[in-house]
């Protein structure tokens, strides 16, 4: 494992994942309001350097419960829900107002499995997500805890944190966590324990280093960060593990701080083309003019304009060809209009979508963001 580990610097589009046990003292009761500070000066001096910001915080139950002074112990599932109810409030807030200490807004976005897994409510969250971003805001998002129940929830935020990071096409998941990064063994066992500091694969090696779920290996919820490696890696996504358990952990990444990076050999754009490509059924048919041909060559989206046949049943967010007036195929790509209002405004100008639909949709039928197009 002699690759070498990338520079912080490098990457543009950055998820922060931060645990409960990081953000919430549950001996005191309260949140670790100097270690959060510490934190929100390092993400501002990210998004001062015109990095995109994004955060997925735990916490809402923790911090619920200690404000309920519930009892220790295991909670049932509407206790949880309730509890995440009151502590999602507080969170919220905490976080607003570190950030604004630095002149950031912050908008909270809280979402479930089906978010992330069902293409139309996907496209919903990217997409708040991403105009938040070009707000110059960083999102903070968290599990839904109030509606998620046992059957649909992620069930830790590592691997919620690594969808995150596909979704909105993040270079870097950073996870802090109560250990430095992977061991080969458990660290403090009696064992000569080495951590690993670079990763160029996840292979079934480095997953047995994690131990099986449940086990003494497993301990600190390493099983869960290679789980989500491996969401995050195969999606085009580096990851990196490193302690929270220190004041400024993202700026100590860049110090040289001990950590395990985990590389990808894909970027996320090349990874969600070809998922696009050739991951998805196409539901439906476009077809367009030779005008519109060649300005989807030229790197453009697909504007209702060019748009002259719409065939099929599909719904906003599922996969279409793309055809030309030739009836070849020159793409596919994820539409953004159910079947019945892509043919009410095919051919005509986005300005007229408002009136013709009676809502301010996307000016573009296919985005370029979502469009891959064949080699001529």
């Amino acid at each position: 494992m002699s690759a070498t580990a990338p520079k912080l610097a490098s990457f543009r589009r950055i998820v922060v994942k931060i645990g409960s046990s990081l953000l919430v003292d549950a001996e005191a009761g309260r949140l670790r309001e100097g270690w959060l500070g510490a934190l929100a000066e390092d993400l501002a001096d990210l998004h001062r350097d015109s990095r995109d910001v994004l955060v997925v915080s735990s916490g809402a139950i923790a911090l619920g419960r200690s404000l309920l002074k519930l009892p220790r112990g295991v909670l049932k599932l509407e206790d949880s829900q309730a509890a995440a109810a009151v502590g999602q409030i507080g969170l919220a807030r905490t976080w607003a107002e570190a950030l604004s200490r630095h002149g950031i807004t912050t908008g909270q976005v809280l979402v479930t499995l089906g978010d992330t897994e069902e293409r139309r409510r996907y496209l919903n969250a990217r997409s708040t997500i991403a105009k938040l971003l070009e707000w110059r805001a960083i999102p903070v998002i968290n599990e839904n805890d109030t509606v998620a129940t046992n059957e649909i929830r992620y069930g830790d935020n590592d691997r919620l944190a690594a969808r995150v990071a596909t979704m909105t096409s993040a270079d870097l998941l950073v996870l802090l966590s109560d250990v430095d990064g992977l061991y080969d063994a458990p660290p403090g066992s009696g064992t000569s324990a080495r951590q690993v500091p670079v990763v160029p694969r996840i292979t079934p090696e480095i997953e047995a280093m994690a131990g099986s779920s449940g086990s003494e290996l497993s301990r600190g919820g390493m099983r869960t960060k290679i789980e989500a490696g491996k969401i995050a890696t195969h999606s085009g996504v580096h990851m990196v593990i490193t302690s929270g358990r220190i004041e400024h952990p993202l700026s100590r990444i860049a110090e040289g701080a001990r950590c395990t990076w985990f590389l990808t050999q894909a970027n996320p754009v090349t990874a969600r083309k070809a998922w696009i490509a050739g991951s998805l059924e196409p539901k439906g048919t476009l077809t367009i003019d030779a005008g519109a041909v060649s300005a989807l060559r030229r790197g453009t989206s697909l504007l209702p304009a060019g748009v002259i046949r719409v065939d099929g049943s599909f719904a906003r967010g599922d996969a279409v060809i793309i055809r030309g007036p030739d009836a070849v195929e020159i793409g596919r790509g994820l539409v953004a209009y159910d079947a019945e209002d892509a043919e009410k405004i095919r051919g005509k100008p986005s300005g007229e979508i408002l009136p013709i639909l009676g809502i301010a949709g996307r000016a573009e039928m296919v985005h370029r963001d979502d469009l891959v197009i064949r080699r001529a």
